[in-house]
Parts: structure tokens; sequence; C-alpha cells
């Protein structure tokens, strides 16, 4: 479900969002109550182990806004018995009672988007927050009843060290206690952002090269100290805590997303809703675009591509099931290819034989993956 408001827009996002009136906001929220009723009629049959509330700043509605949206998919769809359901947060924009109410209408796990622990890098960023703000926040929500909180942390912002980035990993790597999840994500200045701007302009100063690759190689040596593992490419978790809802998302099980630009994966037919916030107001119904039904091949690929940003990597056998043919029958020359660039690897367990990237394939993932979805590259 996409909440696409926040407070002002961060210099870096590209996301759709936008700050909005309160009487915008409350437009929406009916307007998505339209589209959760309107939309179960054809998928309300399906069960729904997940439920995932992300923005822009979800936070920025008032409790019973969400407390609304989230019993209207509690009245229309089959959401299962201790399904996980997840709200991000920005740590500027919640208090003690909003947290509550929030857990009490069934939000079991809370995503703070922190990006760094350092005020100067923050006011850079465009965040409304600071550390301070954030440490409240966290300590709030345990004691709203919060026990599975992730903390979204960014590498390679303008300034940022190894030593600077090593101090805000470990920092929230600390908190007491400590959070079960932590997501972090490289910077990537994207076109038509304020970022992009000032990079052309010649006023953003990034890490070098060598820089963001320390940065990146810091992550999982800091965090494996405090006992994360990397369970896919940009995300760390204590055993048993990963995301149910991403980890269903990279392993292509169905989605069903709500709002503007929001994007469904239904039996493999993908489509998203248009991105005018006008247009949804209007008739949240009518608004599906770029309907497509994946063929076997496009399915592969995405499995593939998907799939290997998972450490654990892709199943032989789960392929096999899946498809009904063996996944290296379909890749062979692909996965030859990389296993003698030391990018994959097979494991073999009590499961079965699991393709996997390497540590090096990990720093290259997006050149190997971009073979299995066209593999006439290779």
């Amino acid at each position: 479900m996409h909440i696409p408001f926040c407070v002002r827009k961060c210099g870096y996002c590209d996301f759709l969002s936008a700050p909005a009136d309160r009487d915008t906001q409350e437009k929406y929220v009916q307007a998505l109550e339209r589209e959760i009723r309107g939309r179960a009629e054809e998928y309300g049959k399906y069960q729904v182990p997940t439920v995932f509330i992300g923005g822009g700043t979800p936070s920025i509605l008032g409790p019973g806004q969400i407390e609304r949206l989230l019993a209207a998919l509690g009245s229309c769809y089959r959401i299962l018995p201790g399904a996980e359901i997840t709200m991000e947060a920005n740590p500027g924009t919640v208090d003690y009672d909003s947290l509550a109410r929030y857990r009490k209408a069934g939000v079991s796990r809370l995503s703070l988007g922190l990006q760094s622990s350092w005020d100067e890098e923050l006011k850079d960023l465009g965040r409304i927050h600071t550390w301070q703000q954030f440490s409240g926040a966290y300590e709030t929500a345990v004691a709203a009843g919060f026990t599975h909180i992730n903390i979204d942390v960014m590498s390679g912002l303008p300034g940022q060290t190894p030593d600077s980035y090593g101090t805000t990993l470990r920092r929230v790597a600390e908190l007491i206690p400590r959070p079960e999840h932590i997501s972090a994500y490289s910077l990537i200045v994207e076109e038509g952002t304020a970022f992009s701007e000032r990079f052309a302009a010649g006023e953003l100063e990034l890490p070098d090269e060598d820089t963001e690759r320390a940065l990146y190689q810091l992550t999982e040596q800091v965090l494996r100290e405090y006992g994360y593992e990397r369970y896919e490419i940009s995300n760390y978790a204590k055993s048993g805590c990963e995301c149910r809802h991403n980890v269903g998302y990279w392993t292509r099980e169905n989605y069903l997303g709500f709002g503007i630009g929001a994007a469904s994966l239904v039996d493999n037919v993908r489509f998203q809703n248009g991105d005018s916030l006008q247009a949804y107001l209007e008739e949240p119904l009518g608004q599906r675009q770029q309907e497509q039904k994946l063929t076997v091949a496009e399915q592969m690929g995405e499995y593939m591509f998907l799939g290997l940003r998972l450490t654990a990597g892709v199943g032989a056998q789960d392929f096999q099931e899946t498809f009904h043919c063996e996944l290296e029958q379909v890749y062979r020359e692909v996965i030859e290819k990389h296993i003698a660039q030391g990018l994959l690897a097979w494991r073999s367990s009590v499961e079965g034989r699991y393709l996997h990237l390497t540590g090096r394939g990990l720093d290259l993932a997006n050149y190997v993956m971009a073979d299995f979805l066209d593999p006439s590259t290779s």
C-alpha cells in the first residue's frame, strides 16, 4: 500500500511522493479504501501472509487513517493469523500515542528511516530529524510495544568516510534493545532529484570509487560483529528475523498493490497503477496500466534475477518444481560463464543444491543477474 506523502522531499529521493495538505491526505485515504474494497471481488480469495505500508512517509497520516485502512483490508481479504504487517515511519513524525495506536491496529513491524547517525549528513540529505530525535523515536516505539523493528541506513553519502559510516552502523547495532533487522543501501544519484542538479553543477562531493567500495564492504564486516547475517544484497537480520514481505517479493510470490504507482504481480500477470494523484482521487479503480502477461521465459528470468539477490541463492529443485525443467539445462552457458569468473558457485545441503552469488559476485550482482534476464548477452 503506497502512501505518497512526506513532510519535505529529501534531496536524493526519486520516489513518487510529495508534501500535501491534510484535506488531500484524507481524500487519498478515502480513495484507498474504495480501491481496497473494489479489488476484493477479484482478489479477496487469496490468502495474505504479509502487508507492507510504504511511502513516502506513511506515518504522516493520522493514526485513525491507518486504522481505517487496516480495517478495510481485514474486512475484505483473508489476512492470515500472525501475518507480518510492516509500516514505514519517519522518526520526525511519530509519538507514543500514534505508535501505540498503529500497534493496536495490527502493525506488527516498524521500519524507521534513519539513514545516518550524523546530524550534518542528515541535514545534507534533507531529512527532518536528528540522531537524538531518531533515538527518542526508537525508544518510544519499543515502549509502545514494537519488538520487530527495521532501521534503514545509507552509505556513499556526501562527505561520508569509513569512520563516520562505521560509527553509524555501530550506533544502530548498539541500540537497546538491538533492532532485529537493518537495511543498508548505497546512495544512487537519480535523475530529476535535487542531488542530480547539485552533482551536475559540481556541488555534490561524493566518496570516490575506492571509498565507496570500502563503505560497502564495511557494512557486512561491522554488522556481522553484532550478530547480523546478510540474507540479501542490502539486508541484514538476526537469525529468523528476515523481512517476510521482501523475501516474498524476491521469490516471486503474488502481491497486490494499492495506491498511485503501486505495482502488482498476480498469477504471473504484472500491472501497475498510474502515477496521477488527481486521477486516482477521482477514480481509484480505473488506474490499472501496463498490464503484462509474462511468458515462461520472462518468468524464469525474473525468478533468477530476484532469487539471486538472496544470499541463500536459487534452489535447483525449486526451479524444477516451478518450471518443470532443469535450471542447468536452461542457463548452462550463463552459469558456467559466471562460475569461471568466480561470481557464482553451487552449494549443497540437505535441502538440495543452490546456485548463489559469491562474495565477489555480490559486489557485481547487477552484471551477473542481467545475463539471466537476457542470456544472449553471455
